[in-house]
């Protein structure tokens, strides 16, 4: 058997070579994880559409014994994950709110000097170039990963046009979104564990047709940098139940901010006209308006630009 690496790590470093069979067989035990432990290889196979000796030989692909170690080890890998509520009472069950606070706090800013100390500078570099000079952009990150990309869409906005944010509930869906992407084009995946095989999906698909592809993830056995141009590479460790995503967020601030210093006339523009539009329509005065109160105000003509 390989050198002892944990299930998830063993189908990420055997992707790039798997068939397709394969690719679906790691698919579903990535997204189902908790449903595949239970099975046996026959009834795996019938879930995903393959034949039991196809599961089979995806397990010694993986680098397994057979189909029984590589089950004991799925096995070993959810408890963990389930276990995860009983770590956390262990560690911080006696300590008082503010220890708690503390000590998570002090566990994100390890994560950001990790990060520090390991982005690639070049890597960052040919980032914000690729997104600045891509015709089109797509951005891809769901579950816990969907606020980074719904952040990072919305200040790309406002530095360029022709951003689109991929939000979707399935593989066929994506395609449909992403169906006229070409090497003009750029597309961003954001994952962290558990992967995104939505996300890891589109990647490819974007690969397959030239674009440039940029990896927001978490190590160098991340599967999402089997499709990508260049890696940015962020701590996401999991400190509780939920994913630490702060060092992931400080480098997509970082990417922004050097994309604005790149083009800051752009950004002036965008931030001028999106101030206008403020000003005229009102949009920071209420967020609910008083139509008998304050119907005068909004018969009010918009004002034009001062000379």
């Amino acid at each position: 058997m390989e050198n002892r690496f944990d299930i998830i790590t063993r189908m990420n470093n055997h992707y790039a070579k798997m068939s397709k069979s394969q690719k679906a067989i790691a698919a579903f035990i990535y997204d189902h994880y908790d449903q595949a432990v239970f099975m046996t290889a026959a009834k795996l196979g019938d879930t995903v559409g393959v034949s039991e000796s196809t599961v089979v030989r995806f397990a010694s692909f993986v680098g397994y014994n057979g189909y029984p170690e590589f089950q004991k080890d799925l096995e070993e890998w959810v408890q963990n994950k389930i276990n995860s509520v009983q770590k956390i009472d262990a560690k911080y069950g006696r300590s008082t709110q503010s220890e708690i606070v503390t000590s998570v706090l002090n566990a994100d800013i390890e994560k950001i000097n990790d990060t520090i100390d390991n982005l690639d500078p070049v890597a960052f570099e040919t980032a914000v170039n690729i997104i600045l000079e891509a015709k089109n952009v797509y951005i891809m990150g769901i579950r816990s990963c969907a606020p980074l990309a719904d952040f990072l869409h919305f200040y790309l906005n406002m530095i360029r046009g022709n951003v689109m944010l991929l939000q979707t509930t399935s593989v066929s869906e994506t395609f449909e979104q992403m169906i006229r992407i070409d090497e003009n084009d750029a597309m961003i995946g954001i994952s962290f564990p558990r992967y995104s095989m939505r996300t890891l999906k589109a990647m490819e698909f974007a690969n397959d047709r030239n674009a440039k592809v940029v990896a927001i993830t978490d190590t160098v056995h991340s599967p999402m940098n089997l499709y990508s141009s260049c890696n940015l590479l962020a701590r996401s460790d999991m400190v509780s139940i939920v994913d630490s995503l702060v060092a992931p967020l400080s480098l997509i601030n970082a990417l922004v901010v050097a994309m604005c210093l790149k083009r800051p006339e752009e950004v002036k523009r965008s931030l001028k006209d999106l101030e206008y539009a403020w000003n005229n329509y009102q949009v920071y005065l209420n967020d609910e308006i008083n139509f008998i109160d304050e119907e005068p105000m909004l018969n009010n003509p918009l004002r034009k630009d001062e000379p």
